[in-house]
């Protein structure tokens, strides 16, 4: 079988990513980013192309791999949730490299989401400004695409996190029983759950963040994953923007009901400093602000909990995070694991080999 050089260059030495992202940001974010991952898909169905994927992209080191909630990562680089809402490219994430990747956020009933667009690059700024709205498929195709998988990749070390939510037409009062739902589907099909009540695209959702709701959520879910056998670790994602206060609360809540982790941080509401026009964020509106305009927020609320919890409560931080310095930066901070999201559209599929060759030189 012969191959394209072009795209055997592309695979050895990817400074030509610049220029394929300059290209592919001249079309729609919602539409390169299916249109890329389902290229990469086809490759991937390609054993010869495939495995070259995997000889350039994944590291295998034994110096990098983590011991957390019970779980083997192959090293410390995820894929943060939203990217592969519908457990579509798992195999595809694994190839690049990825050591676990979070699924959703799913909810109990499918749902197209908020209306189009509601995907903005900021390129001057190194961000995204996303207003999904938790489209996705439902969890019972989901579970049923992630069993499927299960029983085709038994060999696969990518640890998957099931992220789950709320239907938008559901009730703040009811909300814990879509969180339920979720959590009794997805059990036997994610190693991990991690609870968004973070994300600003949901009406309400993030109402839930304060602690008498979240008790009602994490405290159900708790009791259902305890009356199991082998319960699951479950996480907490949280926003960027909680006060002090809110954030103590959280604390004392992690402990409370037992959590096994945090992620911090979801994405922003603020539009402070950005390099953008005030004229080009107005026209975009509303939406979460992810990227590098984040990294120092999260970076301090890692820190923070890593600190108030003296370190006996993990955290997974997700904010900002484009090359292995950044990750470094989280992981000193006080991060047992890193997740990537808009670094993965602006680094390009090097983004976790490049993280990983950081680590394992500093």
């Amino acid at each position: 079988m012969q191959l394209n050089p072009c795209f055997l260059s592309y695979l050895r030495g990817m400074s030509l990513y610049p220029l394929v992202r300059e290209l592919l940001f001249r079309f729609p974010p919602e539409n390169v980013h299916y249109f890329s991952m389902n290229l990469l898909q086809g490759a991937c169905r390609v054993n010869v192309l495939k495995g070259m994927i995997e000889k350039h992209f994944r590291v295998s080191d034994a110096r990098l791999k983590r011991e957390l909630f019970g779980l083997a990562f192959p090293n410390p680089v995820g894929l943060g949730a939203g990217f592969d809402k519908n457990a579509l490219y798992l195999d595809e994430l694994e190839a690049l490299g990825f050591g676990f990747a979070e699924i959703g956020t799913v909810t109990p009933l499918g749902q197209p989401g908020n209306d189009k667009p509601r995907l903005f690059r900021l390129p001057a700024d190194q961000a995204l400004i996303n207003r999904m709205g938790f489209n996705n498929d439902g969890v019972a195709a989901v579970a049923a695409r992630l069993k499927k998988r299960k029983e085709r990749s038994a060999a696969s070390a990518l640890i998957v996190g099931g992220n789950i939510g709320k239907n938008k037409i559901t009730s703040n009062e009811d909300a814990w029983k879509d969180y339920h739902t979720c959590f009794d589907a997805l059990f036997d099909c994610v190693d991990y759950f991690v609870v968004n009540v973070s994300s600003p695209n949901t009406p309400g959702l993030r109402e839930l963040q304060e602690k008498d709701s979240l008790k009602k959520i994490l405290g159900n879910l708790q009791n259902n994953n305890q009356g199991r056998q082998h319960p699951k670790p479950l996480l907490l994602k949280i926003a960027p923007d909680l006060t002090q206060e809110q954030l103590d609360d959280i604390v004392s809540l992690a402990f409370e009901v037992q959590l096994s982790g945090l992620v911090a941080t979801n994405t922003t509401i603020s539009r402070e400093g950005l390099r953008t026009s005030g004229t080009r964020i107005t026209a975009i509106g509303a939406g979460g602000l992810s990227g590098r305009p984040v990294r120092e927020r999260a970076t301090e609320i890692v820190q923070y909990l890593s600190k108030q919890t003296n370190g006996n409560i993990p955290v997974i931080a997700s904010g900002g995070i484009f090359t292995g310095a950044d990750a470094a930066e989280k992981l000193s901070a006080g991060a047992s694991l890193v997740q990537v999201w808009t670094g993965f559209i602006y680094e390009g599929p090097s983004i976790v080999k490049h993280i990983c060759a950081h680590l394992l030189d500093s």
